[in-house]
């Protein structure tokens, strides 16, 4: 079985569990459900940068990259460093997060927050609402073209940005709505984990200029981005490259420095 199918199955448990013990009703009276979100698509369309920084702890085909940064410095570093928004995985089991650090990164920044999740129901997205996410993560590989539909749908009834992942034309090609705002290209092929920036060329030319493109995954270089830049990306998703030093904020500062 490959790593996603194994998240997946693993995910739908947890995800069950988790309405049992928080009903939607709990959710919605969050003080954060009514809290006015912030697009990251229109802040990637106004930035010459487009930097969406990430925290993550580890993941499967790196195991620890960080263990010893604290989330509210993580937030408040990329914030000052002048990122567009901020990423926050919160799947424990294989990335160490939680919806904890969605909240603690909330209190800390300003910036639109991206819930990093594999979301299988539509209960996650309430949830990313009442934690005080900005957009959801949706991830054409685990999903049906109605799942997409009804969730990128439901997200934007919350007002929240729908940023799409997708990995081959296939995907692309039955993931395409007017309820998504930005679609992302994840040059890691989730089955072997190799990363080639070819994808995010290929794919380029596929998706209609209504939606702002974002290249995900493998992005450590300023070239990298230099060489994306001319396929119409205004988004790049940045994590391992910042969260593997000392300080990620510090980090992306230089980086954005040097971009500039």
């Amino acid at each position: 079985m490959d790593i996603l199918t194994r998240i997946v199955n693993d995910k739908r448990l947890e995800v069950n569990l988790r309405k049992q013990l928080i009903p939607i009703k709990q959710l919605e009276q969050s003080i954060l459900f009514e809290r006015e979100t912030i697009s990251l698509a229109k802040k990637l369309k106004e930035s010459t940068t487009g930097i969406i920084a990430e925290h993550k702890r580890r993941s499967p085909s790196k195991q620890v990259i960080n263990h010893d940064l604290n989330i509210f410095d993580v937030a408040q570093g990329y914030e000052s460093a002048g990122v567009c928004g901020m990423s926050v995985l919160t799947d424990g089991k294989y990335f160490g997060g939680s919806l904890d650090d969605l909240l603690t990164a909330r209190a800390s920044c300003d910036m639109p927050l991206l819930r990093k999740e594999f979301i299988i129901d539509a209960y996650q997205i309430i949830e990313a609402k009442a934690y005080g996410a900005d957009v959801i993560l949706l991830i054409a590989a685990i999903l049906t073209r109605a799942e997409i539909k009804q969730f990128s749908e439901l997200a934007k009834q919350l007002n929240l940005d729908v940023l799409l992942e997708v990995h081959n034309e296939d995907e692309l090609h039955k993931s395409i709505m007017p309820s998504l705002d930005m679609l992302g290209v994840n040059n890691r092929n989730l089955k072997t984990f190799e990363v080639s920036l070819d994808i995010s060329k290929q794919l380029s030319e596929l998706i209609p200029n209504d939606f702002v493109k974002v290249s995900e995954s493998g992005i450590s270089s300023i070239q990298a981005i230099n060489t994306l830049k001319p396929y119409g990306y205004n988004g790049f998703l940045i994590g391992e490259n910042f969260m593997k030093t000392d300080d990620a904020g510090e980090s992306a500062a230089q980086f954005i420095k040097k971009l500039k």
